[in-house]
């Protein structure tokens, strides 16, 4: 009987369009949710009062001028380009997703600001192009929620320079190319629905914002789609407990957190509440990851599948209001290029940076068990360190127990190679820790007689101190390694606010090969226990401080055809010249042509 009843819904919904007959009666609870719905539109993210904020901010603040003159630059230039198209990339309609949703915000604030009637009517076009479609791709449900965000941000804010007809079109693509496909996941309780991390945010938001853009006329279906929303998206929110970290990397944490505030600004907005969700623990707090993971080259720590560029997001001017943290609207207006619509729309003039606010320029996130260790704030030749211990089971992990990555002098040293290409066979499957860039071979870690760690192994940081004179983490990598190892630890410490150390030790049941790997853009020269790193003008040294018949070599990094092949990459090793069931390996990276430091050398478990 549900299989048939099922059967005649799927009829319904490509014969009648709304399919109204597939939605039950939503219960009371859920009918409630909608009560405060604001009248009329726009009603999404951006009111009219919103709009008139964002002109008194124009007008007063010369680097809101120059945003919005970039953004009508970057609408310009839409007004030549042809319509997004139904051309997957792999599984994936994303890119016309996201070209759908920069082209509908930026064209539609600029007509909202200028009231110049052809940015409204290219973005009729794009909207119309896009409910043209045969579907959004509902395989990889990411592709239907951007573009559901797309549709319902274009047909809230252009609301009134839309005809009848063209209401109608862009409303039934919501209803039926996303929300509908949207109910059936979650009446199937799909896998995303209460996923911990960013595809939770992604699709419920993108629901979310759909729903409440078509609420009036299809009030049973979108108290359905938000009451879903907003009972499952605290399930990926917990990840930011209880610091704001992000296990999945920089990348996805811009990606995950972006879609989580487009969702709490759209219920506030549309409904004057965002049910609580905007107190969720680390929520507040995690503007603050994001100017720890970004060191002073620009590049993140870009752990997991991410790239090293910080840019910015404008989520941040969002949270420097919600919250009342001025800082998170100064690390946006230091990292943003102004092209966003967001940024426009949201700008904030507060916030004089981390060093007025007394900001600790070493962090330690417990959730993610990560370190950030800075020389100073307001250095562009500062010496940056971030190191992680983590999850290889958290979503979009490499084996990477143990990484780090080294800025000094305006160059980025130790390099994380990030991710690879998402279309190569098996990258989200069996074949995932076979691919260069994600096994342990490829991070700046240590490999065991050339083994992956373990992909489901945790590594907890288990002393981290920050004094003006040293700054250190220890993290207890032994369960990425136990089946070659009885205990693996690694300690990094920044030594008189320059030089970085990095010790490890370890112990075995029987002897082993031990490597120590770091991936660096520079030049390398080797010579016994000491290299040398050239780059842009500038040296880093490198001393084997232990064991004294230590020395470094280079490695290779090369791959085939399938695989990026990591052109400028090379590969500093350190190789013991014998097997071992015990041992403690100490390196000093020194940047600059000063005197390198000569620190003592002692165990682990006198650094606590």
């Amino acid at each position: 009987m549900r299989v048939g009843s099922l059967v005649v819904c799927a009829i319904l919904i490509t014969v009648t369009g709304y399919a109204k007959a597939q939605t039950s009666r939503p219960n009371p609870r859920e009918r409630g949710m909608l009560s405060t719905l604001r009248p009329g539109h726009p009603r999404l993210i951006g009111l009219d009062s919103d709009l008139q904020r964002c002109k008194d901010m124009i007008a007063r603040y010369p680097q809101a001028r120059e945003w919005r003159d970039k953004l009508r630059a970057t609408a310009e230039q839409y007004l030549t380009e042809p319509p997004v198209e139904h051309v997957l990339i792999g599984p994936r309609l994303l890119t016309q997703s996201r070209r759908a949703m920069n082209r509908i915000y930026a064209l539609a604030l600029m007509y909202r600001l200028d009231g110049d009637k052809r940015f409204a009517d290219r973005a009729r076009t794009e909207m119309l192009t896009a409910c043209a479609f045969k579907d959004w791709n509902p395989s990889h449900f990411l592709d239907v929620a951007e573009m559901t965000h797309a549709m319902a941000i274009g047909y809230d804010w252009l609301y009134d320079t839309l005809n009848r007809d063209d209401r109608k079109t862009i409303r039934t693509a919501i209803v039926n190319l996303g929300l509908r496909e949207g109910e059936k996941v979650y009446r199937a309780k799909g896998w995303w629905t209460t996923s911990a991390f960013n595809w939770n945010q992604v699709c419920n938001g993108g629901m979310t914002i759909g729903a409440l853009a078509v609420a009036d006329e299809e009030p049973d279906l979108a108290a359905y789609i938000v009451s879903q929303a907003v009972k499952n998206v605290p399930m990926a929110m917990a990840s930011y407990a209880p610091d704001g970290g992000w296990a999945e990397g920089p990348g996805y944490w811009t990606y995950a957190t972006d879609y989580n505030v487009y969702m709490l600004a759209a219920l506030e907005s549309a409904l004057g509440t965002d049910f609580g969700l905007s107190k969720a623990a680390g929520f507040k707090e995690s503007g603050l990851f994001r100017l720890h993971f970004a060191g002073p080259t620009g590049r993140t720590f870009n752990f997991a599948d991410a790239g090293d560029k910080a840019g910015g997001t404008p989520i941040l001017m969002w949270m420097a209001r919600r919250y009342h943290q001025p800082l998170d609207a100064w690390i946006e207006r230091h990292s943003a290029n102004g092209s966003n619509a967001l940024d426009v729309l949201w700008y904030a003039p507060e916030g004089k940076g981390p060093v007025d606010d007394k900001e600790p320029l070493d962090a330690y996130y417990k959730g993610i068990q990560a370190a950030f260790f800075l020389t100073a704030w307001d250095d562009p030749n500062a010496t940056f360190v971030g190191f992680k211990g983590g999850d290889n089971a958290a979503n979009h992990s490499h084996l990477d127990l143990g990484t780090f990555v080294v800025d000094a002098d305006g160059v980025r040293w130790a390099v994380e190679l990030g991710s690879d290409d998402y279309n190569l066979p098996g990258y989200f499957g069996k074949q995932r820790f076979t691919y260069y860039r994600l096994k342990t071979e490829g991070q700046n870690t240590i490999l065991l007689d050339g083994a992956n760690q373990a992909e489901k192994a945790k590594a907890p940081i288990i002393a981290f101190s920050s004094t003006p004179q040293r700054a250190f983490a220890v993290a207890d990598l032994s369960a990425g390694y136990a089946k070659q190892a009885t205990t693996v630890k690694r300690g990094i410490a920044l030594l008189r606010r320059r030089d970085v150390l990095i010790q490890d030790e370890l112990t075995a049941p029987r002897p082993l090969e031990y490597v120590w790997m770091m991936h660096t853009e520079a030049e390398v020269s080797v010579s016994g226990a000491t290299a040398t790193l050239k780059r842009s003008g500038k040296t880093l040294t490198a001393r084997i401080l232990s064991p004294a018949n230590a020395r470094f070599e280079v490695g290779v990094t090369t791959q085939g055809s399938k695989e990026n092949p990591n052109k400028g990459i090379t590969k500093l090793l350190v190789r013991l010249p014998d097997k071992t069931s015990s041992a403690r390996v100490v390196v000093l990276l020194s940047p600059g042509a000063g005197e390198p430091g000569s620190p003592d050398v002692k165990p682990l478990a006198e650094w606590k």
